[in-house]
């Protein structure tokens, strides 16, 4: 998903992004302190809901896409996540975690910014 400066956010872009802002506020989790990691999971996130129809977390490797769609143990939120609060692509921490940052919201025009 090449987008210019110019050009405006993707629906799954977008719905990621707000998705990603519900759960953290939902969670009392926060995003990475470095919102260019924010920004490349929700773009990866948006970009398996595209070729898969699910957010598959896409900081895994997977033998098979369309198989763990199916399973569902890595669709965002991930069970470790949903049980837990642990998320391996560091999109959603906990406040105390070393690389968390404050914020619970990252704009379009941000989120663009970092992932161009």
């Amino acid at each position: 998903m090449q987008m210019s400066k110019f050009q405006s956010i993707s629906d799954s872009l977008e719905a990621m992004r707000k998705f990603s802002e519900v759960y953290a506020q939902r969670t009392g989790t926060v995003f990475c302190a470095d919102l260019s990691v924010t920004a490349v999971v929700i773009e990866g996130l948006a970009k398996n809901k595209d070729h898969y129809g699910s957010p598959l977390c896409p900081c895994r490797h997977y033998e098979d896409k369309l198989k763990e769609v199916l399973n569902a143990y890595w669709n965002c939120p991930c069970v470790p996540m949903r049980e837990r609060k642990e998320c391996h692509c560091m999109l959603f921490l906990k406040p105390d975690n070393e690389f968390a940052g404050t914020l619970q919201r990252i704009n379009s025009k941000d989120l663009l910014s970092h992932i161009n």
